[in-house]
């Protein structure tokens, strides 16, 4: 799920009132390469704020690759943290679906106009709740309505109570239907894990197949990305990974490596930053859509003001944010966080260069140690995407 305040700002996302769709996006144009020893500083300075472990990696628009690691993997041990270690991908995972959901559309199998209805019958019904009135657009973009009520923990004992929990795609949305709409369709933002549970079920309807399945078929096998797993509802990860901290406060530091992801449908990949370096830059390279789709992909809408904090000057598309960058233009990315792991990317707009950053621990106990540990990880991918605070020319 989005990385929260945790549910990062109460699902770190309300109501924005959307202003007009669709902004030009200018690419940055870095004027000096990137160094390795910008990355080290930027992966410590992460880690000085009190994150366990941190690894990194750039790719320049020559294919050359820049990758720095610190902290540790494992408090107890002090085994260092791997640069290619496994992550949970979490909320990057919407881009997955997107993009299939977006490849469907190309293939005329299905309209970005089809009602839930359409699709779902009778499934988006009650307390406001109307499926007739929702587009699988509007799930696309988070401008449903559609209130977010997946499980979640807030403390130690919450973990290790719901840790192994297994919860159906029908009871996560089913769960969202006891609740009235945040707002009418197409009539705001907020983030709705619940919608991308919908656009899951919509794409089994489609295809006859697992949404997972699609993606692995349609996005990881061609690329190559033999890194990049679904795991269903397993509740470890493969080898080597960091293991995953979670901050309840300052003196419960939590291992919560140990789980199964709350939407095991959508948020049960596993990655690597080589891996997901490979996907944003053929995403956006072109070579995953058409061009007509991927312009529909990037056409935006504002974020709501809570998110604004994590995303300052973000917009959002079609599981793709667009944030700004500091030496001119702006970037594409879409971050991901749940069970410990946090982690940003971004790629500009030609796909030739990206950035990756996973921290294998969530400081989610206070505002003040959220923002700090995003504004961090935000100024990496911008230094990486700027060359080292070239600026743009």
């Amino acid at each position: 799920m989005i990385p929260t305040l945790r549910k990062r700002l109460a699902l770190a996302i309300g109501v924005a009132t959307l202003l007009t769709a669709g902004v030009t996006t200018a690419v940055a144009q870095p004027q000096d390469p990137f160094s390795t020893r910008q990355l080290r500083q930027d992966t410590d300075a992460i880690h000085a704020l009190g994150v366990s472990g941190v690894q990194a990696r750039v790719i320049a628009p020559d294919g050359r690759q820049s990758v720095a690691t610190s902290g540790t993997a494992d408090l107890n041990t002090g085994q260092p943290v791997p640069s290619d270690g496994y992550f949970r991908m979490a909320s990057t995972s919407k881009t997955l679906v997107a993009t299939v959901v977006l490849q469907l559309e190309a293939e005329g199998r299905l309209s970005l106009n089809d009602t839930v209805e359409h699709w779902l019958p009778g499934l988006v019904r009650g307390n406001g709740n109307d499926g007739r009135r929702i587009t699988i657009r509007q799930l696309l973009q988070h401008t449903s309505g559609i209130h977010d009520d997946l499980p979640g923990y807030t403390t130690p004992e919450e973990y290790y109570q719901q840790r192994y929990d297994v919860h159906s795609p029908g009871q996560l949305i089913a769960r969202a239907m006891t609740h009235v709409p945040d707002f009418a369709p197409g009539e705001g933002w907020a983030y709705s894990n619940t919608g991308y549970v919908l656009l899951d079920t919509i794409i089994q309807k489609a295809t006859g197949h697992p949404a997972h399945e699609e993606i692995e078929n349609r996005i990881l096998r061609p690329l190559g990305l033999d890194h990049t797993r679904w795991l269903g509802t397993s509740h470890t990860l493969p080898r080597p990974h960091a293991k995953a901290y979670q901050l309840f406060g300052a003196d419960a530091l939590v291992d919560v490596t140990d789980q199964v992801p709350v939407d095991h449908e959508n948020l049960s990949f596993v990655t690597t930053t080589r891996d997901e370096n490979v996907l944003f830059r053929a995403l956006l390279a072109g070579r995953l859509l058409p061009a007509r789709q991927l312009t529909e992909m990037k056409q935006t809408v504002p974020v709501s003001p809570e998110v604004q904090q994590l995303w300052p000057g973000g917009r959002y598309g079609l599981g793709l944010a667009e944030r700004p960058l500091t030496c001119g233009g702006t970037y594409w990315s879409h971050e991901g966080g749940d069970g410990g792991y946090i982690t940003l990317n971004g790629v500009t707009n030609d796909g030739r260069r990206s950035a990756v950053v996973s921290m294998s621990e969530a400081r989610g106990d206070t505002v003040e140690h959220i923002m700090s540990q995003e504004d961090a990880a935000s100024s990496l991918i911008d230094h990486a995407l700027c060359g080292g605070g070239g600026g743009a020319h």
